[in-house]
């Protein structure tokens, strides 16, 4: 009989450690943000990529949440091109 894990985030389950669960929940959040801001602005992909300094097919990469073809770096440099600055606050685990 196999047994059933159960893990605290689904970013838990796909990463092999809690540093990449953690990344991944970092660039996670930071994506939907820079989502929120392109819907709330109801920009076209073409005129999101212009704001954001990316081309279109990154944008929609970053709308449908693909998550492994952004850094954390690349996110950031998103968000300051769009004249956002990134706050980072560490919790205990």
């Amino acid at each position: 009989m196999s047994k059933i894990e159960s893990y605290a985030s689904v970013w838990d389950a796909l990463a092999d450690t809690p540093e990449q669960a953690a990344n991944l929940r970092a660039r996670a959040e930071l994506m939907q943000q820079i989502a929120d801001i392109v819907k709330e602005s109801a920009w076209t992909q073409t005129e999101a990529a212009s704001h954001c300094g990316v081309t279109q097919p990154r944008v929609n990469d970053l709308l449908r949440g693909r998550v492994s073809r952004f850094s954390l770096d690349a996110l950031v440099n998103i968000a300051a091109a769009l004249g956002r600055r990134v706050h980072v606050e560490l919790e205990v685990a």
